[in-house]
């Protein structure tokens, strides 16, 4: 698994694999992506972290301001995410920052 933050207000576009760009006619499915329930908050910024499959090289993403409105009040709209991380690089990330897990179903934890 390779894993990625991505900041709220931000929402997934295009993904490439290693066929190239993602075609779901091609691989019978959607990418295997999932927003964990663990984010990071740095400077009042929300940071999700989501879980891809191994095969996923690449992923777009897209401030969700630029699509509801067409413009961008932020001077990025897109940005390719290249360099997905690993789950070492994820612990390392949480242990050099504040961070917040945020926990859901919490009648389905184990004690």
């Amino acid at each position: 698994m390779k894993y990625f933050f991505l900041s709220e207000g931000w929402t997934i576009g295009r993904v490439w694999g290693t066929e190239g760009l993602w075609q779901v006619a091609a691989w019978r499915r959607q990418p295997d992506i999932q927003r964990l329930n663990i984010c990071l908050v740095e400077k009042s910024e929300v940071l999700w972290l989501y879980r891809v499959e191994d095969a996923i090289l690449t992923v777009e993403v897209k401030s969700t301001n630029t699509l509801e409105t067409g413009k961008s009040s932020q001077n990025i709209g897109k940005v390719i995410l290249s360099r997905l991380i690993s789950a070492e690089q994820v612990i390392e990330r949480l242990e050099s920052i504040s961070a917040m897990c945020q926990l859901q179903n919490l009648d389905s934890v184990v004690i």
